[in-house]
């Protein structure tokens, strides 16, 4: 038997144990095919747990989280909770403390999905957005005057440092020389306006472009990103930005590729712990229901061990969704899929395990 991953699982709120159970019937299958060996550890993090007893992300777990190789995540967001309260308590604590600075977020079509945009195909929507993760309007930074009042003033500042926007970069860079398909790298901002910060991030970018020369770059304002992904999606291969530009762009991109059922995502801090999730929320009306669509939950713990070094499992359980978005599942919407939660999963393993 090869390598052992410690895991640390958050299956969350809502039907986020729906997706994940289906997810590690996935990865586990995997496992076994390919000859590695996970340990799954769970952790009761989310709305259930903050309602009973107050907790959000003590700091035992947050110590137990840094010696694992990766967090697999299903979904928070709990409806007798206030909006932001686990979201900020968990989500962001968790991509602060353990400095979880890259974002990495696919922005594919597969085929046998149907996408919003009229004459465009699996061809042409092939990219991926590296979002800035710990830094910019997400770092906290501002405060109140005099709130409540008829003068009340809120300030909010995006802050970028040298250190959090050239590593963002590099990374960036890289993952256009080694992994791209051409080798294109476009920054995204708003150098017109935001003079400031994307002083810093162009000037860093032009920087590192010497350095990496044989990747081709560019550069589009954010208003105008979102107009290309919709018109001309094929002109993109990798996109880096901000936190702010990035969280934006990403549920576009979600959307041109089919919808949030099949998107995921990273939260990275490479060779250390990172965490992966899929980007839908937890959708808490099809709680129990065995109705959701766990593709994107799958397609999560398909990164996470792409991420861990095992290559060959992730292209199998990749290989394994498009045959099921190809054979059985017209519809990702919940509900509609044809196929029950569960029976999603076990069609996913199925061509998985018959792959040579």
């Amino acid at each position: 038997m090869g390598s052992t991953y410690d895991i640390g699982v958050v299956p969350g709120d809502g039907t986020g144990p729906e997706v994940i159970r289906e997810g590690r019937k996935v990865i586990t299958a995997a496992a076994e095919k390919y000859g590695f060996s996970l340990n799954l550890v769970d952790y009761d993090l989310g709305g259930d747990r903050y309602l009973a007893t107050g907790d959000l992300l003590p700091d035992n777990v947050l110590s137990e989280f840094r010696d694992l190789n990766a967090i697999y995540l299903g979904a928070i967001g709990h409806p007798e909770v206030k909006p932001g309260v686990l979201e900020k308590g968990i989500l962001l604590n968790m991509r602060f403390e353990l400095d979880l600075y890259i974002n990495l977020r696919p922005v594919k079509l597969y085929p046998g999905v149907v996408t919003p945009l009229t004459d465009k195909g699996p061809e042409d929507i092939d990219f991926v957005v590296v979002r800035e993760n710990t830094e910019g309007l997400y770092a906290g930074a501002g405060g109140f005057l005099k709130k409540g009042t008829a003068q009340e003033v809120a300030v909010q500042e995006s802050i970028n440092t040298r250190f959090g926007v050239e590593r963002c970069l590099r990374y960036a860079f890289e993952y256009a020389r080694d992994r791209s398909r051409n080798k294109k790298l476009t920054l995204c901002g708003k150098t017109n306006v935001l003079t400031y910060a994307f002083d810093l991030w162009e000037r860093s970018f032009k920087e590192l472009a010497s350095e990496f020369t044989v990747v081709e770059t560019d550069y589009a304002h954010v208003d105008a990103i979102c107009m290309w992904m919709v018109k001309n999606p094929e002109w993109f291969d990798i996109i880096v930005t901000d936190n702010m530009f990035g969280d934006i762009i990403t549920d576009l991109g979600a959307m041109i590729q089919g919808g949030m059922g099949i998107a995921a995502g990273g939260n990275i801090h490479p060779g250390k712990v990172s965490m992966f999730e899929p980007i839908g929320g937890s959708a808490p009306k099809y709680t129990g229901q065995n109705l959701i669509n766990p593709l994107a939950a799958i397609a999560a713990g398909q990164m996470m061990l792409a991420e861990l070094g095992q290559p060959e499992a992730a292209q199998g359980i990749e290989d394994a969704i498009k045959k099921v978005l190809v054979n059985d599942v017209k519809d990702l919407g919940a509900g509609r899929m044809g196929h029950t939660t569960s029976e999603v999963g076990d069609l996913v393993v199925e061509y998985l395990l018959d792959q040579n």
